[in-house]
């Protein structure tokens, strides 16, 4: 039996922990009348006992669990110069510890364990997750330098399906946005009034609408999307089509789903907080965030 929507909100919910309605109510932005509707929907399926999942409610759950995280990590990080000149970004320390780690453990966190890095710019330093990360499983990107990120995407088309992709360069301390389920595709933003950056705008029912620079009452892009196994088998054939078209190693490969192939995909645009995730683009972003790099 497929959930609704609003059954699969209120139910994963539940399989986070105990949950009253008025969390319910709090996480969800749905009416008090709405949660006890649903609820009791779940209840009736054996989906729930009490303020608890039952083991059937996690069987109905399975399909929509996340399988993979692919992590985009082969770029040089010239903005970050000097600390790239000898260490691929992500792998670049804040506070002691790599900024790739906060991004891996928050899905393992979330139970996700089939990791992927699509590796280029200094890729023999990335044996070292290893250690701590034995599961991880290293592409190659040796044309790193040839192709703006679409180039890595390339490589890991077939594996982008029931799947995050992820910058690897952001940091993040808010491990809940990375989650365990997932009702369809998604993309992390950051709600601005206003803002300079790469941003998407949002449609009437909180679908990205378009992705452009700079806007009003928009949504800042953050480098984490998941995407869903019918779009993931649609994007594979349409990241390959962009890559190899004239220009296409020029292209990002959120501009496939957001431009290139704009209406075609339904990308529901997650809100996350400025303090859930940084990108730390520059040198002395760096030097403001952690003060060991002031010397």
């Amino acid at each position: 039996m497929a959930l609704s929507k609003k059954q699969f909100d209120i139910l994963s919910l539940l399989e986070s922990g105990n949950k009253s309605q008025g969390d319910l109510e709090k996480e969800t932005g749905y009416s008090l009348g709405t949660i006890n509707k649903i609820v009791n929907e779940l209840h009736n399926s054996g989906f729930a006992e009490g303020k608890q999942i039952s083991k059937k409610g996690l069987e109905a759950l399975e399909p929509y669990r996340v399988k993979r995280a692919v992590f985009i990590a082969a770029g040089f990080g010239s903005r970050l110069v000097p600390i790239t000149l000898n260490t691929p970004k992500p792998l670049v320390k804040v506070h002691g510890k790599r900024i790739i780690d906060s991004l891996i453990d928050a899905c393992l966190e979330a139970e996700i364990e089939e990791i992927y890095i699509v590796r280029g710019y200094l890729a023999e330093q990335f044996d070292q997750l290893l250690y701590k990360y034995p599961m991880i499983k290293f592409l190659e990107n040796p044309k790193y330098n040839e192709a703006n990120n679409i180039g890595s995407a390339f490589i890991a088309k077939d594996l982008i399906r029931n799947s995050y992709v992820l910058e690897a360069d952001l940091l993040v301390s808010n491990p809940k946005i990375i989650r365990k389920y997932h009702y369809t595709s998604d993309v992390l933003g950051i709600y601005k009034d206003r803002s300079d950056d790469w941003v998407l705008t949002v449609d009437k029912d909180g679908f990205v609408d378009e992705e452009k620079v700079g806007g009003l009452n928009c949504h800042q892009m953050v480098g984490i999307y998941y995407i869903s196994d019918a779009d993931g088998v649609k994007l594979g054939k349409d990241i390959e089509n962009a890559f190899n078209a004239p220009g296409g190693k020029e292209k990002y490969w959120e501009t496939v789903i957001n431009q290139v192939h704009r209406g075609e995909y339904k990308i529901q645009v997650i809100t996350c907080l400025d303090k859930d995730v940084i990108e730390i683009d520059t040198f002395a972003e760096l030097k403001a965030i952690d003060p060991a790099y002031n010397i």
